[in-house]
């Protein structure tokens, strides 16, 4: 069995082949993959609606950033993996303690992050 089977991570990432490399990688993983979304509205009603179990979120998705979706997921205890191009100290102080992946990263070093933070959860975060 995939070491992270049926946990649905959501993915939003605006730049179509980063999009679709982090879904299949998450896919080989066993992920059952929200998305990947480019909108800012989209991620965020997602936040809020669906059942998750960790989220990738692109800091800059359009020129706006992902830190309400962030918040949003925050409250539901689903854990958050940022990737950016920013240094960490770029990030607010309130999201500066979430892993993050720095652009551009490697298929090893997205399944470690994956694995880190995702593995051992189970049965989705339900709508808040």
């Amino acid at each position: 069995m995939p070491p992270l089977a049926d946990l649905r991570v959501l993915v939003v990432e605006d730049e179509v082949f980063i999009a679709l490399e982090i879904e299949e990688r998450l896919r080989r993983l066993g992920c059952a993959v929200v998305g990947p979304v480019g909108r800012l509205e989209r991620a965020l009603e997602l936040a809020r609606g669906e059942a998750l179990d960790g989220a990738l979120l692109d800091v800059n998705v359009k020129g706006g950033f992902v830190y309400p979706v962030a918040a949003e997921l925050r409250t539901r205890a689903v854990p958050v993996v940022f990737s950016t191009g920013y240094a960490p100290e770029a990030l607010p102080a309130a999201f500066r303690d979430l892993p993050f992946l720095r652009k551009p990263f490697g298929a090893g070093q997205l399944e470690a992050a994956a694995l880190a933070a995702f593995a051992g959860r189970r049965g989705g975060a339900g709508p808040g």
